[in-house]
């Protein structure tokens, strides 16, 4: 197993976690091309945390090909809080939400002998 992980990234969790649920449990080199062709920012920094992943997994000796996406998870990381100028005086409070995104890649082989071990 493998990981990979973003801190502080400057969108929100909510639209993040859209991209997150289309590469969930799919093979490394089928999610990167979903990501390469998805229409939201999240998809570019999402697809760099995999690509970072699948350099870790290099380091370890796996195969890229056999690669599987086992857990990918964002989460809310610090709020910004800033002000916005309102009528008659008031101040109105703007979230600026980060993510914290990270990803776990396992290899198929690794997923099979498991199977096999609980039957």
């Amino acid at each position: 197993m493998v990981k990979a992980s973003l801190k502080n990234y400057r969108q929100s969790p909510r639209k993040v976690r859209l991209i997150a649920g289309l590469i969930r449990g799919k093979k490394v080199d089928r999610a990167l091309v979903i990501l390469k062709n998805a229409s939201k920012r999240a998809a570019f920094p999402v697809r760099k945390l995999i690509e970072s992943a699948v350099a870790n997994a290099k380091n370890d000796n796996l195969s890229s090909e056999n690669l599987v996406i086992k857990k990918i998870t964002v989460d809310g990381g610090a709020t910004l809080f800033r002000r916005r100028p309102r009528a008659r005086g008031a101040a109105f409070v703007v979230r600026k939400r980060t993510s914290h995104i990270g990803v776990e890649l396992e290899g198929i082989e690794a997923t099979k002998t498991k199977t096999e071990k609980k039957k």
